[in-house]
């Protein structure tokens, strides 16, 4: 049965009025809302630490997800079984315990305070509830200045805990709501084709600027890049934003399919062409009539059907294998490579003539580590739609996973980023994703793109990145990401203004 304060503090009323109004902006983002909730118990008690451990069936063990206090980095990510300690009592049993010789209590496990090398003196816990199922554990330890927590810390606590469950099941429908909308409209982007882009950085912000201004032309367009960048995304979107939209978007990769195969799948043939060729088959140029044909790693293209592909670009037209009939093709052609291709005019594998006709308008897209603004975004995208896929809800990244992510190079870029989160998923033995689980191995840092950058330069970048990061954090509500980096909001906005931050685009 919950105590009653039976005098009412009108400090701490105004304090759990302002939590309250804390909490429930908070619910549009879990992990914010963890961390107000961990923030706002240890504000209302004057507690020295304080820490939120969730229940996790899988081991039947309680996490720390969220600490404060001075050994709050160690304590993020421990484990204690569930009915072990001060926490687990409160858990097994469902009643809140205030401890304030926690030495001389026989329910006092000192285990984890000698791992992370801290003292205990005393506990106040109550048990997090949602709809009358213990979910966890809130856990203060050591008042502040010396003191001890009292009768009214344990009946505001408990006031406190009742309103913490109520933001706590309202976020986790809200974002259940918003994965399956996720799911849906990705689902629906991909029957018809499409994917989702996904960026946050100001140079993606650019090259989707270049990407509107080139799309109502009819130039060839050659996009450049490492494997994994998206580039296949960039084609996506110049068809999307051409005069062609309404018509189809053809895709051909060019080293999936040997020569001998290739022309045909490019041009079509007709019937005694070759051995196989029992009837006339329409080419994926004839397919794409009227639309866009995008020719990924178009670099592999043999010279022999590089003669035929400049002629379709010259010309508007081609005949199929094995027939002398000449067809018109009203077809705007994007090609991509992840290849020099000047090196390889100047070794003569690949056409000049034909290269200056692809490359009338050319886009680079960067690699992942020149665009580490775009990593927390990116995984945190992938983390909703292999977690729906897998049917482990509320999933979240460690910060020192996130911190792993933001440093690591990802020589695959994107699609290497996409591949280690769907195994995260996939094996992580709980619902916050550590380092172990996304095994990246040691890949140098992601420093090249600081290597020619003077201090100021770097101390810019950080500086964005960290604000950048932040606003993610706290779904880009700036009142709540200025309370959080302890800065005034006006400042803040100065700094997303003067910095050019611009809001994740998904």
């Amino acid at each position: 049965m919950m105590t009653m304060v039976t005098v009412v503090d009108p400090e701490k009323f105004r304090a759990l009025i302002d939590i309250n109004a804390r909490l429930n902006s908070s619910v549009t983002d879990y992990r914010a809302l963890l961390e107000t909730i961990v923030d706002s118990a240890a504000r209302l008690a004057d507690a020295e630490a304080a820490s939120l451990a969730l229940f996790d069936p899988r081991g039947a063990v309680l996490r720390f997800v969220i600490a404060t206090g001075p050994k709050a980095k160690e304590l993020r990510g421990m484990e204690i079984p569930s009915n072990e300690g001060i926490a687990g009592w409160v858990f097994s049993n469902a009643r809140p315990l205030m401890v304030n010789d926690a030495a001389a209590d026989s329910r006092f496990s000192p285990s984890v305070g000698n791992e992370i090398s801290y003292a205990t003196r005393s506990i106040l816990a109550v048990p997090l509830k949602i709809r009358d199922r213990v979910e966890g554990v809130i856990e203060l330890v050591n008042k502040k200045a010396g003191g001890i927590f009292t009768g009214d810390d344990l009946s505001w606590l408990e006031i406190f805990a009742v309103q913490a469950g109520i933001a706590l099941d309202n976020a986790r429908v809200y974002d259940k709501a918003r994965n399956e909308l996720d799911y849906l409209q990705q689902r629906t982007m991909e029957q018809q084709g499409w994917h989702p882009l996904v960026y946050a950085s100001k140079i993606m912000q650019d090259r989707l600027d270049l990407v509107k201004r080139v799309a109502p032309s009819e130039a060839s367009v050659l996009i450049l890049g490492e494997s994994g960048v998206g580039k296949e995304l960039i084609a996506e979107q110049i068809h999307l934003l051409s005069k062609r939209a309404g018509k189809p978007f053809v895709r051909v990769n060019c080293a999936a399919l040997p020569e001998s195969l290739l022309e045909s799948e490019l041009f079509g043939h007709v019937r005694g062409a070759f051995t196989d060729a029992v009837q006339d088959r329409a080419g994926r140029f004839e397919a794409a009539e009227g639309g866009t044909i995008f020719l990924d790693e178009i670099a592999e293209l043999p010279l022999r059907l590089q003669a035929k592909l400049l002629r379709v670009i010259q010309q508007k037209t081609f005949e199929r294998v094995g027939s002398s009939t000449t067809r018109h093709a009203d077809v705007r052609i994007l090609a991509a490579t992840n290849r020099d291709v000047e090196a390889m005019v100047k070794a003569q594998q690949f056409r000049n003539d034909l290269y200056y006709r692809l490359n009338v308008l050319p886009i680079h897209i960067p690699p992942l580590r020149e665009r580490v603004e775009d990593i927390p975004v990116l995984a945190n995208h992938f983390l909703r739609m292999y977690a729906r896929e897998m049917n482990r809800p509320g999933m979240t990244f460690s910060d020192e996973a996130m911190q792993h992510m933001l440093s690591y190079a990802w020589p695959g870029n994107i699609r290497e980023l996409e591949n280690a989160i769907e195994r995260a998923v996939l094996i992580a033995k709980s619902s916050c994703i550590g380092v172990a689980d996304l095994m990246l191995g040691n890949a140098p840092a992601a420093t090249s793109a600081m290597g020619e950058q003077d201090l100021r330069e770097a101390v810019t970048q950080f500086k964005r990145q960290f604000i950048l990061s932040a606003l993610e954090r706290n779904r880009w509500n700036q009142t709540r990401t200025a309370h959080k980096l302890n800065i005034q909001r006006t400042y803040l906005s100065r700094l997303i203004k003067e910095l050019n931050i611009l809001q994740t685009k998904e």
